[in-house]
């Protein structure tokens, strides 16, 4: 396609394996029901006509804690993170050192490539959002200077495993840039964390940034966000100072998506794509594919065609316990992004 269009990375998972996941009482069964989501997940993501494809995230309890699951040394006194609807999730704080990672990314990436041959994008989270579980009193013995060595290295590292492993994109998720200004309207947090991931990305050759990409969004979870409230031209100034060559922008639910088109228009680098959210994840309605197409063809007036791309606002189920959204809806919508953004290619390449 002239026009690249991609996945966020979730999928909801199915009932019997969310079951089995919250109950613990089919454990026996839970590896065979992970292998079965996973090959359930990348066969429908192949009759979408998707170019490229995830598997979902069917593994993950989430997609912020993967690299913590299995850890000893957690407390369960971390950060909170409140959403809209009052819901909310709350982060580990790490109790001593040295920090690793008990699972790297690439262990997803690695069995779904043995079950398709179609290109696979593998999402991973960021050093920002895993510097939130150092305690503020800090660690004896294992000071923050020395844990954030530590977080960078693992983050490298899981970066690196996936590209060695054939990663289609690797995209790190980025959703507490947003929320960060929320927490500190100063954006003294958001320039940190910016600059805390750009210590990972410049560990990497300019060849490889370009397949390197961040997702940002609101968040998104039981449909509800924690961050919608903050203009994204407050944030999008900072964010393309990111070393990467793909950003993947949640839009179909703005407000207002002319003020952020003409933003990501004056901010985007040429080296840099946008790939412009065309999906509401939050909106059970399924889009038309003539939606899609009119929402890349008034994106098209703002971004460059060279630097264009459409995706889905955010991932539909990033969290395994969500269930907002259907597997048959979420299907549905990615089926919308794929048709729509071919009917916009056709008007824009005739």
């Amino acid at each position: 396609m002239r026009i690249p269009t991609e996945p966020i990375g979730s999928i909801p998972r199915p009932a019997e394996l969310i079951a089995a996941i919250i109950s613990q009482t089919n454990c026996a069964n839970l590896q065979k029901l992970y292998e079965n989501a996973i090959t359930e997940t990348l066969n429908e993501f192949e009759k979408t006509g998707s170019p490229v494809i995830t598997d979902g995230e069917q593994t993950k309890s989430s997609f912020a804690t993967y690299p913590l699951e299995g850890l000893p040394d957690l407390a369960p006194e971390g950060m909170t993170i409140n959403f809209e609807d009052g819901h909310s999730r709350q982060l580990p704080l790490l109790t001593k050192g040295p920090f690793r990672y008990s699972n790297y990314a690439s262990k997803y990436l690695a069995y779904a490539k043995k079950v398709t041959k179609t290109p696979v994008k593998q999402a991973i989270i960021s050093a920002s959002a895993l510097s939130l579980i150092y305690p503020s009193n800090g660690i004896e013995g294992y000071s923050q200077s020395e844990f954030i060595a530590d977080l960078l290295n693992e983050c490298e590292k899981d970066i690196r495993r996936c590209l060695d492993q054939g990663a289609y994109k690797v995209q790190m998720d980025f959703t507490e840039g947003r929320l960060s200004l929320k927490l500190d309207p100063s954006g003294g947090v958001l320039k940190h964390f910016i600059g805390l991931n750009n210590q990972v990305f410049d560990r990497f050759t300019k060849e490889e940034q370009q397949r390197l990409g961040v997702h940002v969004c609101p968040g998104g979870d039981h449909d509800s966000t924690h961050s919608a409230d903050i203009d994204y031209a407050d944030f999008l100034p900072l964010l393309f100072d990111l070393n990467v060559g793909s950003f993947y922008l949640q839009l179909a639910s703005e407000p207002d998506r002319i003020k952020v088109l003409k933003t990501i228009k004056q901010y985007l680098k040429p080296n840099q794509k946008a790939f412009i959210g065309v999906i509401d994840v939050l909106n059970p309605v399924i889009e038309t594919a003539e939606q899609v197409r009119d929402r890349v063809l008034e994106a098209a007036k703002y971004i460059p065609l060279s630097q264009l791309g459409t995706t889905d606002d955010c991932g539909f189920s990033p969290f395994c316990d969500d269930t907002s959204t259907t597997r048959e809806t979420a299907f549905a919508k990615i089926k919308a992004r794929i048709d729509g953004t071919k009917l916009a290619e056709e008007k824009l390449f005739s």
